[in-house]
């Protein structure tokens, strides 16, 4: 069989990685692009079979560049995304310019689909600029390519993501957590497995014009989620509803680290809700089912905050009363 060839922004994420596992091992050939090559590349190299993965080392979004990797290819993927910016306008080139000109490359060679990730529960957050400049994003790849598939996750959780374990390293030091909003905003965690089986399936499929929002089996608070790590563990925390005004000034300062625990931006995020909508088709309505529960699959890795490791009683542990 003649090996299909995807073109990958955003390889090195927990998505990306699984995502080439799952097609080299299904006779796709990937180009993955990096902004570091040294750096990426030993990640990357172990994730697909021997010749069917390419390292690309990409710099400032080069148009030419893109262009040249672009001819080469059928389908384009882009997974690239910011939590916070470091710089100014920076939600603006990553989330909105950059998909932009993919899709327009995208038309320009037609290629047979552009598949984007984008964001669940963004729709009614206007006062965000993350929001809205996923908003734009979307909106502009519509305008330019009309064979795209958007993908709105919910949290996407494993052991290599930036929630789950950030949220358990957090548990494990801290006697006192901040519920934000009183712990009610509810999330449809989705693991990244499920989620790389739903990009595969769209892109064996025959969807164009689509926006899908790819959603877990639960819907879940964030107050239920910290008693589920705390769980996990098996540590005993203090949650303690945080009134507003005050969770603003510690944003303010939590953004100023390196790497912010917490932004006012995403703060605002943390008002609305991110489980299914009423906006557009699920993942569950066109019978793409996920397989993993939250609290099954973070057992399989909270070891790693318990205290005795993996070998603990996960019965008889130390606990903060």
């Amino acid at each position: 069989m003649k090996q299909k060839e995807i073109l990958l922004f955003g390889a090195t994420g927990q998505i990306g990685r699984n995502l080439i596992r799952k097609l080299s091992k299904n006779n796709y050939k990937i180009i993955a692009v990096t902004r570091n090559i040294h750096r990426a590349g030993y990640i990357l190299k172990t994730q697909a079979n021997p010749g069917y993965l390419e390292l690309v080392e990409l710099k400032n979004f080069d148009v030419n560049k893109i262009e040249s990797l672009i001819k080469r290819t059928t389908i384009c993927i882009n997974l690239i995304g910011i939590l916070y910016e470091k710089r100014k306008d920076e939600f603006k080139l990553i989330h909105s310019d950059l998909p932009a000109l993919l899709a327009k490359k995208a038309n320009q060679f037609k290629l047979d689909k552009f598949i984007h990730l984008s964001a669940l529960g963004i729709e009614n957050a206007t006062d965000s600029k993350y929001a809205l400049s996923k908003l734009d994003g979307e909106r502009r790849i519509k305008e330019n390519f009309q064979r795209y598939i958007i993908l709105k996750p919910s949290i996407v959780y494993s052991v290599d993501d930036k929630f789950s374990t950030k949220f358990m390293s957090l548990l494990s030091v801290l006697p006192v957590m901040p519920l934000y909003y009183n712990g009610r905003t509810k999330f449809s965690p989705i693991h990244v497995s499920d989620l790389v089986n739903i990009i595969y399936n769209i892109i064996e499929s025959k969807n164009e014009s689509l926006v899908l929002e790819c959603v877990g089996l639960e819907i879940i608070t964030f107050k239920e989620m910290l008693i589920k790590l705390l769980k996990s563990i098996n540590k005993k925390r203090i949650l303690l509803p945080l009134p507003t005004p005050l969770a603003k000034i510690t944003a303010k300062f939590f953004q100023l680290l390196p790497n912010p625990l917490l932004t006012e931006d995403q703060l605002i995020m943390l008002k609305y809700d991110n489980c299914k909508s009423k906006y557009y088709k699920s993942n569950l309505d066109m019978g793409y089912i996920p397989k993993k529960k939250f609290e099954n699959e973070i057992n399989k890795y909270s070891y790693n905050w318990r205290t005795g490791g993996q070998f603990a009683d996960e019965n008889n542990s130390t606990n903060l009363k």
